[in-house]
């Protein structure tokens, strides 16, 4: 069985990512397809780039980069969690994912988006960004929108049908994190 990792991608006072990510992570549990997990980019306290060589050469200094390392390398697939913040990803996210780069390849990558317009220009640039990590996006996607999503636009209380789109998304996110496994792991 795969392991996939669910990412809070906001660390800002007040997010609704983590909101979403338990949702998600509930949802996925009920699977028995994979193992998920939650992981919350605000429990590595990563500072804005502060190692001194790039990451692709992996040659990591700082306590905070080698423990985020090891996490993203424990995963074969990820769903991110993102808000929307001016047309992009949050600053967070867009960091943690610069941090490392060989532990994101050949991996599957899936998105839940919310936000005013659902999300949907943060997953653009998301796609963007993982293509560039080498990692696989899959095409499904969740769309959480502010006005009908969450209770006077804090509460997060998604619309019931939204549970099959998630879903749907963990069934691509498995697939192609099961079938790239095969091009890491050599026999």
């Amino acid at each position: 069985m795969i392991k996939v990792a669910i990412v809070v991608g906001s660390t800002r006072p007040g997010r609704k990512a983590d909101k979403v990510a338990a949702w998600v992570h509930d949802i996925a549990k009920k699977r028995g397809d994979a193992a998920y997990d939650i992981v919350d980019i605000q429990d590595f306290n990563l500072p804005l780039l502060d190692e001194p060589t790039p990451p692709s050469m992996r040659k990591y200094t700082q306590e905070h980069t080698k423990r985020w390392s090891a996490t993203v390398e424990g995963y074969d697939a990820y769903v991110f969690v993102t808000p929307e913040y001016n047309h992009g990803t949050s600053g967070a996210l867009k960091n943690a994912l610069d941090f490392v780069y060989a532990e994101w390849n050949n991996k599957a990558a899936g998105f839940v988006g919310y936000g005013s317009a659902g999300g949907v220009r943060a997953v653009e640039q998301l796609r963007l960004v993982a293509a560039e990590l080498q990692m696989a996006t899959v095409r499904a996607q969740v769309q959480l929108f502010l006005s009908t999503d969450f209770e006077h636009y804090t509460v997060f209380k998604p619309d019931p049908a939204k549970e099959k789109q998630v879903n749907t998304l963990l069934d691509q996110v498995v697939s192609w994190g099961t079938a790239l496994r095969t091009v890491r792991v050599k026999p």
